[in-house]
């Protein structure tokens, strides 16, 4: 059985990691290198970047952050966030990462996925997949009950985050990256349900993201949700709790994990 894999998120803005609550009120959380320096040590298994105001500004995310991330640490990176094209990707991948994540880029130019996934391998391209619960829209025939949005969570779109997934996975893509904003950052617990709906649906690894608070919603994702991995900032970003005590506890309780 595959280990399942634990990864902290690092959402920058402006240089600086953030956290906020349903993609809002963003609080200062650190320096990414410093943060990526800690995660290195304590044992996690991935680290993602997402410059969180990339796409709303029209920007690419920020090289030297990237640099810096990559040069503390000696597991997969990746990075998202203003990767609207093939040189985006092409010089986030330069700046040291191993992965990048489309969003809106890809539900605007969905063809944007295998293009990347032809010319760096599945395996290095992430469609991340922001949702919330009920309709979205008001045409009936598009409603669903986890609807996709774009744009950091912005703007709302007539997808339905099953068979987005579905065809993300059909393009090209190597992972889906699912975050809940109905949960981002309150600590009450992953959509374990949506992640279930997705996993399901699709047969690459499914990250679950949004919702972090204890040790045991990690354990349900994996179970319930029946997550490949799960990405959380919140309860590390702010030494709550650490990687390496969550996972001697998913271990105690049967769940494959790299110790």
């Amino acid at each position: 059985m595959l280990s399942k894999r634990i990864i902290a998120c690092l959402d920058v803005r402006d240089g600086k990691v953030v956290k906020g609550v349903n993609f809002e009120g963003l609080r200062d959380a650190g320096e990414p290198a410093a943060l990526a320096r800690r995660y290195n040590v304590e044992g996690i298994d991935e680290i993602v970047i997402l410059d969180v105001t990339a796409t709303v500004e029209s920007r690419q995310a920020r090289a030297h952050t990237i640099a810096a991330v990559a040069h503390e640490i000696f597991l997969p990176l990746t990075v998202g966030g203003g990767i609207h094209s093939e040189a985006d990707a092409e010089a986030a991948i330069g700046a040291g990462a191993d992965k990048v994540s489309l969003n809106t880029a890809a539900l605007r130019t969905p063809k944007l996925i295998t293009t990347l996934a032809k010319r760096y391998g599945s395996q290095a391209v992430i469609v991340a997949i922001d949702a919330k619960r009920g309709p979205a829209t008001t045409v009936p025939r598009k409603r669903g009950p986890y609807n996709v949005f774009a744009r950091s969570g912005q703007s709302a779109t007539l997808r339905n985050a099953v068979e987005w997934a579905r065809e993300a996975t059909d393009r090209g893509a190597g992972e889906i990256l699912l975050t809940s904003i109905d949960r981002d950052g309150t600590k009450a617990g992953f959509d374990c349900e949506m992640t279930a709906a997705v996993s399901d649906a699709v047969n690459i690894p499914v990250i679950a993201s949004g919702g972090a608070g204890t040790f045991e919603h990690f354990a349900e994702v994996f179970h319930e949700g029946r997550a490949d991995a799960a990405l959380a900032a919140s309860i590390f970003h702010f030494n709550e709790r650490s990687v390496s005590e969550l996972k001697q506890y998913l271990s105690a309780l049967g769940v494959p994990v790299r110790i």
